[in-house]
């Protein structure tokens, strides 16, 4: 498995990230940690998770199944995400953060944090009290490295330039929505990225599922799956089934599936440090960690971006 560094910083993780949002949830706690135990065994250092996953769930079943291990991974999280009414409970302020993180560490099972991460734009907090809670959490040693999710550009770029302007440590990262269905980021998050070499960490990035190569047009989604969830169906429409044709018409022809092509499209995009892909069984584990072998040339780039092209300023959500 390819490691690669996380935007300016000396954090290398794998090209291919264990995303987790569905452990405790989707998945119970025995398979949650079968899929963790598959992931190490195929080359997945990173882990990402978040205090509010699987009902709050997830990152303690993570403590469990890293467990002899944790040495190996880096272990990414996040707080941010409202979960109760009570004016503490979300948000990125310096109560909720010192908060969030010392409920992560005690069910992580760790006594740090690889990557601590915002999970969605505070604006109700000074982003400057986000960043020195954040600061002293680092100099504390509970957290090595911190970094954003769902950030817009100029959120971004305001958290950059406060970090530099009082010397605190900086987001070394974003996480955002991106695929091959969703490049919204490239209309400006992505230059800021290469400008201020941010890493970026995508999401979603089989488009909720219509790249793993399961939907055919005409056909019912499988029950179980997650586009027979009626709140997604919307996806399931003649134009995006044409893109899709042509997306595994091109992988076809080159002897891979439409799945590889949606991590390795990633992978070749500028900043991309690890492409999070979440897992319900070890098998799902090995295909995603398999599509990392795949080095696209700049011209299959080109050809793709062509064919995609409409998912800038039209994406699906």
């Amino acid at each position: 498995m390819e490691l690669r560094f996380v935007g300016n910083s000396g954090l290398q993780v794998s090209a291919i990230g264990l995303g987790t949002n569905n452990f405790g949830g989707r998945t119970d706690e025995a398979g949650s940690i079968r899929v963790v135990k598959a992931a190490i065994e195929h080359g997945i250092t990173a882990i990402d998770t978040a205090n509010v996953y699987g009902g709050g769930l997830s990152e303690g079943i993570i403590g469990k199944a890293i467990k002899g291990e944790r040495h190996k991974l880096v272990i990414m999280t996040k707080a941010g995400m409202r979960y109760g009414q009570g004016p503490h409970e979300g948000g990125a302020s310096r109560l909720h953060l010192i908060q969030a993180v010392e409920t992560s560490l005690k069910k992580l099972g760790t006594d740090y944090i690889d990557l601590f991460q915002i999970h969605f734009p505070d604006s109700l907090t000074p982003i400057e009290e986000t960043l020195r809670a954040l600061d002293d959490m680092v100099h504390q040693g509970k957290i090595r490295y911190i970094g954003s999710s769902n950030y817009l550009g100029w959120q971004s770029c305001e958290a950059a330039w406060t970090s530099r302007s009082l010397g605190l440590n900086s987001f070394i990262s974003i996480q955002p929505h991106y695929s091959l269905y969703h490049r919204v980021p490239e209309r400006e998050l992505v230059g800021f990225c290469k400008a201020y070499n941010v890493g970026i960490i995508p999401y979603y990035p089989l488009a909720k599922g219509l790249l793993t190569g399961k939907y055919r047009s005409g056909e019912e989604p499988a029950e179980g799956t997650r586009l027979h969830d009626v709140r997604f169906q919307g996806i399931l429409n003649d134009a995006n089934y044409e893109v899709l044709g042509k997306l595994e018409k091109f992988a076809g022809d080159r002897d891979h599936t439409v799945l590889e092509l949606a991590f390795a499209w990633l992978l070749a995009r500028p900043q991309v440090s690890t492409v999070i892909a979440g897992a319900t069984k070890p098998e799902q584990v090995q295909a995603n960690a398999a599509a990392a072998d795949w080095r696209l040339t700049q011209e299959e780039v080109a050809e793709l971006d062509l064919i995609t092209e409409r998912y800038i300023a039209d994406p699906i959500e």
